[in-house]
């Protein structure tokens, strides 16, 4: 959100950021927005529970195919659940407090841009009645389209099943499931919770849903070159890679480094931010495999320092990412599949191996791997072996390197970039107050409607009542003439 935020800034925009009162990831003070505080949400620099959600997910990672896609799901609706009862009472907070809610009608703002994965802006937005443009990804119980747009079972996959768009017959059954999973996941799990809250503050028939579907313009976080094609909307605009820049300088000591590689170049490795270690086995594996490479490492690692490092790897608390993918020494991109992370390898066109670990990761590296440009190692399965070959297959076969630099030049052959197009929308929604034009009648109407329930109803039942005044007839005439053939006998 910050990257917008910067470009909106610049082109003249006036922003206030609502933020959590001990947000570390978001400063009170800044050369570009103003703040406002709300009551704080989480210690954000505190990431033992992702660590403790990430044994669970691997302890997941253990069973069939079938049934660890669903162990996870299961994980992840436990946590959603406490999570959005978690985030509906912040929302009430805010709405119960007649001081609050004044400074922001006083502000007259005139829209409002939010992430709906926490819906705190969605009902913020709805209740100030103001025109609101999504930066997306990931809602409720899924991927972005899956609350916006029709997601037929037999080729589009439900996020979580790690399936792709050509499904045999046994996994069109497993996406049903997952679908009806989903299903179950919103309106026994998602709805519950801000049930109250919207009975006491919005009109009569108002759920979630119907607040996020309300949305003007959604800036889904995707690119046709990355997501399996499947149906849309008028009002969902791609802005897939929008962050993704021409690599900066690098800092001396980091530049000297990559140089020190000569011809065998880079390899760059970072597991994100939410996960701050892997368990001491899997990071001494991948150190020992490291070290059997030629290439020089750089590995964003915190934790204890592997006693099998080699002298080809250099340790770092933080790197700048973009700028080392886009380093002409980087070879390959050892990543936990985080969408930033895998737009940032397709802008740069870098062949990935991919460790996932939580949440969407498995999906995404499933989409680079069908792509050809990514191969997979599990975490649970991890060896310095295995590690080893996928390593140095991503790095001695040319078709990933080939792959990758495909679909980098597919994401760049836009007539405008991923940036210019969210502004453009955001300035559009702000210029014409909302986007109304591009709102689907059918979110308003009742499901039999929608899927013509009561259409086919009604054919069958004339089809039916043709069919029984025909029998009528056909017996009435038939008896008729029984009778005369009677008499003339």
């Amino acid at each position: 959100m910050e990257v917008i935020l910067r470009e909106l800034h610049s082109r003249g925009h006036s922003i206030t950021v609502l933020r959590s009162g001990e947000s570390s990831y978001i400063p009170a003070n800044s050369s570009f927005y103003t703040s406002i505080d709300m009551k704080p949400m989480m210690d954000e620099s505190d990431n033992n529970y992702y660590n403790h959600l990430l044994l669970a997910v691997m302890e997941c990672r253990r069973s069939l195919t079938f049934l660890r896609s669903f162990c996870q799901q299961y994980i992840i609706t436990s946590i959603m659940a406490n999570g959005h009862m978690f985030l509906a009472n912040i929302t009430a907070t805010m709405l119960d407090d007649p001081v609050f809610m004044k400074k922001l009608h006083d502000a007259k703002f005139d829209l409002m841009l939010t992430d709906p994965a926490m819906p705190i802006g969605v009902l913020l937005g709805s209740y100030l009645k103001l025109p609101m443009v999504f930066n997306v990804r990931w809602i409720n119980t899924g991927e972005g389209h899956s609350t916006i747009a029709p997601s037929p079972v037999s080729y589009v996959p439900v996020s979580g099943s790690e399936l792709h768009d050509q499904m045999t017959f046994l996994e069109r059954t497993m996406n049903m499931l997952f679908y009806l999973y989903s299903v179950v996941q919103q309106h026994f799990f998602i709805n519950p919770a801000y049930s109250d809250l919207c009975q006491r503050h919005f009109p009569p028939g108002t759920d979630l849903l119907s607040l996020q579907r309300a949305a003007d313009i959604w800036l889904l976080r995707a690119d046709f070159v990355f997501e399996f094609p499947r149906p849309t909307m008028p009002n969902v605009v791609y802005i897939g890679g929008f962050q993704c820049k021409k690599a900066r300088p690098l800092p001396d000591e980091l530049e000297a480094f990559m140089q020190s590689s000569g011809d065998h170049g880079v390899v760059v490795m970072s597991l994100g931010t939410l996960v701050s270690a892997l368990p001491h086995e899997v990071t001494e594996a991948i150190a020992a495999a490291f070290a059997q490479l030629p290439q020089k490492v750089v590995w964003k690692f915190v934790g204890e320092i592997p006693s099998s490092l080699g002298n080809n790897t250099l340790l770092v608390h933080w790197l700048p990412q973009n700028d080392l993918l886009g380093h002409p020494k980087t070879r390959a991109f050892v990543a936990h599949g985080g969408t930033n992370g895998m737009y940032e390898a397709i802008y740069h066109g870098v062949p990935v191996l991919g460790l996932p670990l939580l949440f969407d990761q498995f999906d995404n590296l499933l989409r680079m791997k069908v792509r050809g440009a990514a191969r997979v190692v599990e975490v649970v399965s991890l060896t310095k072996e295995n590690f080893l070959e996928a390593l140095k297959d991503i790095l001695e076969t040319p078709s990933y390197r080939e792959n990758i630099q495909r679909l980098s030049q597919l994401h760049h052959d836009q007539p405008m970039s991923p940036m210019d197009t969210a502004i453009f929308w955001i300035e559009y929604v702000l210029r014409n107050k909302g986007a109304a034009h591009l709102k689907s009648a059918g979110f308003h109407l009742p499901w039999y409607s929608y899927f013509s329930v009561d259409v086919a109803a009604l054919i069958m039942a004339l089809v039916g009542a043709f069919v029984w005044a025909s029998v009528l007839v056909c017996r009435f005439l038939c008896c008729r003439s029984s009778r005369r053939k009677m008499k003339a006998e």
